[in-house]
């Protein structure tokens, strides 16, 4: 009995720490327009930027994953979600293009390595209970994601600056810990000290796995970052109807991930991300030939439940493949870090690389990119996942 309340307990404690992470993305994907606005800047010189997001979530990939196999993905949850509270309200204050730079950086380190821990502790959770979770909690992330956007565009409508808004998602963060730091598991629960162990290559379907999480998350981060952007710039939308995409894109990713465990249980891994990839292709390719609010809404709804699901299958496969095939070599938290972290890069990646394209052709043309690699890991996930490992209980 004990056991299962500590299994519930630890669940909230993780559903919240993914809970706080989309908040924090969330709300920063509002306010992207509101410092390209602030800082007049151009929209290649935004997505030069936000690629020091992407510095910084590679920075952490390099350590946050060891980190959390050799102490335990429960205190470094607990530590990257207290240092999203002390560099979030940074990203507000941006008086200049450098300090930006600086500020995204660190958030993209705190935000990564968090990432990366709590996917570690939603993995030793799903060990334990021997259920399929991952997507619920990838659909609390997703909770926190509407909330966090559509807090940012009411703050950004009634002209709240970014340093107050910024401040007072770091304030509910903290708040918020105060539970999840009595609610997870212990340490013990999934340490992995490899250490004095000749280092071992990294199985490539790890690569594999992550390759596709790369262009679930990189169309995921392109959908947050520009959706408003392309709104406002190209249709002269107002601001709050201007985060309406990215509200229904992130909606649709709850209702995706809420049954993702049950679809991947009954028609398999394989199936259903082809399924699932295809109609987030070609749904966001419409949506764009469409344009204006009506269809730029509908390839942001298309594409949030066309990709829902991906990640959290390449995570829970990844840490599946690893228990029961590499156990001496790599453990399951390392081999989830390592698809997370590979996946995450683009996730912030994904924005800045859009932007660039988009100063050179424009952003409604850009945005094809993110179509097309779902369309491709629709049809990747075939060669990559076998029929053994895509079968529930793999």
């Amino acid at each position: 009995m004990s056991e299962i309340i500590n299994l519930k307990r630890a669940s909230i404690a993780t559903g919240l720490s993914f809970i706080i992470n989309g908040l924090a993305v969330g709300s920063l994907y509002s306010r992207v327009p509101d410092f390209k606005k602030d800082l007049d800047i151009s929209t290649g010189t935004l997505g030069s930027a936000l690629f020091f997001a992407a510095f910084g979530v590679l920075t952490a990939l390099t350590i946050a994953g060891k980190f959390a196999a050799k102490y335990g993905s429960a205190p470094m949850t607990l530590l990257g979600g207290a240092a999203i509270v002390l560099t979030y309200p940074f990203l507000g204050l941006a008086p200049s293009l450098p300090w930006l730079c600086l500020a995204l950086f660190f958030y993209g380190f705190t935000a990564s390595w968090q990432d990366l821990a709590m996917n570690a502790h939603a993995l030793a959770i799903e060990k334990r209970s021997s259920m399929r979770v991952m997507s619920r909690f990838h659909a609390m992330w997703s909770v926190g994601a509407v909330l966090g956007g559509a807090l940012g565009g009411l703050f950004a409508q009634h002209h709240i600056s970014t340093f107050r808004h910024f401040l007072t998602i770091a304030i509910l963060i903290a708040l918020i810990h105060i539970y999840i730091r009595t609610g997870l598991l212990p340490a013990s629960a999934d340490k992995h000290d490899f250490e004095g162990k000749k280092r071992v290559k990294r199985p490539r379907i790890f690569w594999l796995l992550g390759a596709i999480g790369f262009c679930a998350a990189l169309s995921e981060g392109s959908a947050g970052d520009w959706g408003g952007v392309l709104l406002r710039d190209t249709f002269g939308a107002t601001p709050f109807v201007s985060t309406i995409p990215y509200i229904f894109f992130a909606l649709m990713m709850v209702v995706g991930r809420l049954s993702g465990d049950h679809i991947a249980h009954k028609f398999g891994i394989r199936n259903s991300v082809t399924a699932f990839g295809s109609l987030a292709g070609i749904g966001l390719i419409l949506g764009l030939i469409i344009g204006g609010p009506i269809g730029v809404t509908l390839g942001w709804f298309c594409l949030g439940l066309g990709i829902s699901i991906v990640l959290p299958l390449m995570f829970s496969t990844a840490g599946e493949i690893a228990a029961e095939s590499y156990s001496t070599s790599i453990a399951p938290s390392q081999a989830i870090a390592m698809v997370s972290g590979i996946s995450y890069f683009g996730f912030l990646v994904g924005p800045p690389f859009i932007g660039v394209v988009a100063e050179l052709i424009s952003l409604r043309t850009a945005m094809l990119i993110p179509a097309a690699l779902v369309l491709a890991l629709a049809l990747a996930v075939r060669s990559v996942i076998s029929e053994k490992d895509s079968a529930d209980g793999a």
